[in-house]
């Protein structure tokens, strides 16, 4: 049986360097398919398209990812923009918001890390703190902090004890998108995980792509597993 393929939005990086050249660049980290790899999926990447192909991309995927990166602009969510917030990232925060409705309509598993988190809520009509400190010690170095799950929760179902999680935002959930509930914390009081209770839909804020621990994962995997094969498009 094939294993479930699970697409993986990209950064959008207008100079990268590799080998002898520099040029524009749609890329993860590693850690993102070879943890979907170690909990049982296969992985495709998802790099940005025009906003109304997102149905037809997700016809084709069992379950999705969206990955983590550049803050999502507040104009998406009818704010003011802070100036610690970072520079807009125009064609990914369309193609990403159009990938999650597109996802929520079909009933496709979907994992948001990080700012994919907080794409989810910002595309169920929730707003966010634009920025918190404590969550990133030093530039470029990823921080570790202990998480507790919400009891009842399906994140308390998957991790049920106090874990330490890797963890590098300045932003975090404000007011909860539609439907959406609190699954873990931080010590501090910052919502650091979301979900749907009625359908597979999580976000965490932290980053288990740089961290060992598959269980979330393998949770979406096994969802995808038992979501409806894509449909192919003709």
């Amino acid at each position: 049986m094939p294993r479930p393929l699970i697409g993986i939005t990209t950064y959008v990086e207008e100079s990268t360097r590799y080998g002898v050249w520099d040029l524009p660049t749609s890329l993860v980290p590693s850690g993102y398919y070879e943890l979907v790899q170690a909990a049982g999926g296969a992985a495709v990447l998802l790099p940005p398209d025009e906003p109304a192909a997102a149905e037809e991309v997700l016809s084709r995927v069992d379950g999705l990812i969206v990955a983590g990166g550049p803050d999502v602009d507040p104009v998406h969510y009818g704010a003011v923009r802070d100036p610690r917030t970072g520079a807009p990232a125009t064609v990914r925060d369309h193609w990403e918001l159009a990938l999650i409705a597109a996802a929520l309509d079909a009933g496709t598993p979907l994992l948001g890390i990080c700012r994919g988190m907080q794409a989810l809520n910002v595309a169920l009509g929730g707003t966010l703190i634009q920025h918190i400190d404590g969550h990133v010690d030093t530039p470029g170095a990823t921080s570790w902090h202990p998480v507790r799950p919400v009891p009842g929760t399906r994140y308390a179902s998957l991790v049920p004890e106090e874990a330490q999680v890797p963890t590098y935002h300045h932003q975090a959930v404000d007011r909860l998108g539609r439907g959406l509930i609190v699954s873990a914390h931080a010590v501090d009081g910052t919502v650091e995980a979301i979900e749907l209770p009625d359908r597979w839909v999580v976000g965490v804020q932290w980053h288990p792509e740089r961290d060992k621990d598959t269980r979330v994962m393998a949770s979406l995997i096994e969802a995808a597993a038992r979501a409806p094969l894509p449909v192919p498009v003709a």
